[in-house]
């Protein structure tokens, strides 16, 4: 077994890559005020951002699935790595060469499984473009010379070739050190009569990436007839590929599709690279499978679903090419973004337009022309002889369904009046009718896909919760009342506490569990305490909240601090005073709450309470009454 990784390489590697750089990998962040950043979640779905990035503590909480945690804690849960693979990974980005406590330098036989395959990738996508030059390889490169690919275009998306003999890639990746399993279980290798042999033999191959850039994939052409094998031929799933889950091109356009807010999807690898060499560097193309749900919330974190987000299918205008369309509107009302549907002249697909008309005829053509749910329509209702009654019936029959989806009732009217106008019925109103009962006949048997937990409502980022119903921060634990002015200000003070301790120490420190009424908060201010108070977030800014984070008893608590570190504050301006008005508010609450607890207990016992008890709990409740009216009139200087 691998050796324990240094701890001093783990912090070094969590210091050495900031959060932001990676979170942004996978989608876009935007300013949220307060030196944080936010974006739609990928971790659970939703319309309006509740993912914040703290770069300056290094740590990530979602508001609405409560996951948080650190640069580690996001790599492990994105791609499900476990904790030394995540550490290895991020160090290879940052230089960082790794000590192992139990045995040394950590061999690459050692390696945890997903990064052996990736390497593995890596280096068969090296073999394949270097096998490109190679004289068996004229054909790959006169097929991409025929459609307008040059040697730089092939370099530019690392095309190569795979050669035709039966083991070439799987001798030279033995040779770099894999195991036969590895080549299997990569999907490069597959199982031969005498042993592994290559997937992939005399095709031109197009490396696929995920988001993070790392190649997890690939996608051949075949170039010769005496091949048998079908036109493109596509890694099988592995523990790194998903078709489902990968887009090709995505790791060259997201930044991109961020910046601009527009997504061009496009059928092949080929209308890909046309794409991009035309200008439209926004293209992607899915890998040998429908564009389903998956590859949706891909886009989505990258757009943020603003309102100006568009997302352009470039669709065959063939039989095949409507059915796309027709599937990918089903999947529409799951985008925020406008979908629009572009079909060029004589069916032609970006590579093709390219070839004949040039790089012009590709940017006209992704400029967005038809609604995608026109265009769907449209298609449904050309099925049918809309000159007869019987034909509109069934036209209507097929088509209000569909509209019936659509979950934005403006939008879901406006959309059922143009089906009106589509199918020739001059009552629209009657249309409008029947598209409503069928939404209501959907939702009535749970096909809306709305529901989700505390009634439908969700705590917003940025600490906003005055709209919020009480939720429960553990399974068994008690609620928090959101509403509540003690919760409110006690959360205020341990986001202090721990993103700016300067300001609340050394006071805060002197502050017991008991004054947080929340048991949640209790043990958060536990956890500080157990870390080494405020006082030590001051002394050691750069290792205080892991420590705090390492003093969290479980997976509640932590997900808890990591919110706390990175939700923006109530008041406008985070200075003494404000942080003074925190501490003095959670003291003479608790204080308060003593002097009543005292005097209730004085009032259940009244005759029977023994002279010497009565006189303490009397001098008690004067000494408290003092302080507490200090505290009102002096402010922090009585504490």
């Amino acid at each position: 077994m691998a050796g324990r990784i240094n701890d001093d390489d783990v912090k070094a590697v969590r210091d050495a890559v900031p959060i932001d750089s990676v979170v942004s990998e996978y989608l876009q962040l935007k300013n949220a005020g307060g030196g944080n950043l936010k974006g739609l979640c990928p971790f659970h779905d939703e319309k309006s951002p509740s993912f914040q990035v703290s770069p300056s503590k290094g740590l990530f909480h979602c508001f609405g699935c409560q996951e948080g945690g650190d640069t580690l804690a996001f790599v492990m849960k994105i791609d499900h790595l476990t904790f030394s693979e995540t550490v290895e990974r991020l160090a290879a980005k940052a230089g960082i060469t790794l000590r192992y406590e139990e045995g040394g330098y950590n061999p690459s036989h050692q390696r945890g499984e997903r990064i052996r395959l990736i390497e593995a990738h890596q280096a068969a996508a090296k073999f394949y473009v270097e096998q490109l030059d190679g004289p068996e390889a004229e054909i790959g490169r006169k097929f991409l010379a025929e459609r307008g690919f040059d040697q730089a275009a092939a370099a530019h998306f690392g095309v190569g070739y795979s050669p035709a003999g039966w083991d070439h890639l799987t001798r030279y990746l033995r040779g770099k050190g894999f195991s036969d399993k590895e080549l299997i279980t990569s999907g490069l290798s597959q199982d031969g009569r005498r042993g592994p042999i290559d997937r992939f033999r005399g095709r031109l191959m197009w490396p696929i990436s995920d988001t993070a850039g790392e190649i997890v994939g690939f996608g051949a052409r075949k170039l010769r007839d005496d091949d048998n094998g079908p036109k493109y031929l596509n890694t099988p799933e592995t523990p790194v590929y998903k078709k489902s889950q990968v887009l090709y091109g995505i790791d060259l356009a997201k930044k991109d599709i961020a910046k601009a807010s527009r997504a061009v999807v496009v059928e092949g690898y080929t209308d890909v690279m046309a794409c991009h060499l035309a200008g439209v560097t926004t293209a992607i193309a899915t890998c040998g499978t429908a564009f389903g749900n998956d590859h949706i919330k891909i886009l989505r974190r990258l757009l943020m679903d603003n309102g100006s987000a568009r997302v352009i299918f470039t669709f065959d205008g063939d039989a095949a090419g409507q059915k796309a369309a027709l599937r990918a509107f089903e999947d529409d009302q799951k985008f925020a973004a406008e979908t629009y549907i572009a079909i060029a002249p004589d069916n032609m697909d970006p590579c093709d337009l390219r070839l004949v008309k040039g790089d012009d005829a590709v940017r006209d053509l992704v400029e967005p022309r038809t609604p995608l749910f026109e265009f769907a329509l449209r298609q449904i209702v050309g099925r049918y002889d809309l000159e007869t009654p019987a034909g509109r019936a069934a036209a209507l029959d097929e088509a209000a369904p569909v509209v019936a989806k659509i979950k934005t009732s403006s939008v879901q009217r406006e959309v059922a009046v143009q089906l009106a106008g589509l199918v020739g019925i001059l009552d629209q109103e009657y249309v409008v009718h029947r598209v409503h009962q069928l939404a209501q006949w959907a939702r009535g048997r749970g096909g809306d896909g709305g529901r989700q937990g505390n009634g439908g409502k969700q705590a917003r980022p940025g600490g906003r919760h005055q709209d919020v119903a009480p939720v429960s921060i553990t399974p068994s634990g008690p609620a928090l009342n959101l509403r509540s002015p003690a919760h409110r200000t006690e959360r205020e003070l341990l986001k202090l506490a721990l993103q700016k301790p300067a300001l609340v120490s050394p006071a805060f420190d002197a502050y017991g569990s008991d004054e947080f009424t929340a048991p949640p908060y209790a043990a958060v201010r536990e956890c500080i305490a157990e870390a080494g108070g405020a006082e030590q977030g001051v002394a050691e800014p750069r290792d205080y909240l892991a420590a705090v984070l390492e003093a969290t008893p479980h997976d509640s608590v932590r997900k808890l601090v990591t919110e706390l570190a990175v939700e923006v504050f109530h008041g406008k301006s985070i200075d003494e005073t404000y942080a003074g008005m925190q501490l003095v508010q959670v003291r003479l609450r608790a204080v308060d709450r003593r002097i009543a607890d005292v005097n209730s207990s004085l009032a259940r016992l009244g005759s029977q309470v023994a002279p010497d008890h009565l006189a303490a709990a009397q001098n008690e409740v004067w000494v408290l009454q003092q302080y507490a009216q200090a505290l009102r009139s002096h402010g922090t200087d009585a504490l």
